[in-house]
């Protein structure tokens, strides 16, 4: 079976790696194929790389807390690009301060996102939600 590709990175002004190396080490040993644009990575960098690898899935992190900010109008962004309906994820440290993560859910996915994960959700988590929404069944 082809695997599914996903397009990882670190969105906006934020240069936290440690987190996306260990998603990607994590994606690629469930067996993904994995693009990883590592940090500081533009809307539109996430986009052309999804366009150029024919990527199934964009993965954003953020852990500065300015996600909400960086990731606005990106599901516009891809509809535009013909990315219609690709999976789109956030996670990690996302929002500035302590907040309510039900809130925090519900305004990224009036963003567009399929799927928004909070800090600390350990890979296997977002691995688990991959399979089932890109729907891989276990061999």
């Amino acid at each position: 079976m082809e695997k599914k590709k996903l397009v990882i990175g670190v969105i906006g002004s934020d240069v936290h790696a440690v987190g996306n190396k260990i998603l990607y080490h994590a994606f690629t040993a469930a067996g993904f194929e994995v693009t990883n644009l590592g940090v500081m990575v533009s809307q539109e960098e996430y986009i052309e790389a999804a366009l150029e690898t024919a990527a199934d899935a964009i993965l954003v992190s953020s852990l500065y807390g300015h996600g909400e900010l960086d990731c606005r109008g990106l599901r516009d962004k891809c509809d535009e690009a013909g990315l219609t309906g690709i999976l789109l994820y956030a996670g990690g440290n996302i929002v500035v301060g302590k907040q309510d993560f039900e809130d925090v859910e519900k305004r990224f996915k009036a963003l567009g996102f399929d799927r928004v994960f909070g800090p600390g959700t350990p890979p296997e988590e977002t691995v688990r939600a991959l399979r089932e929404d890109l729907g891989i069944r276990d061999e």
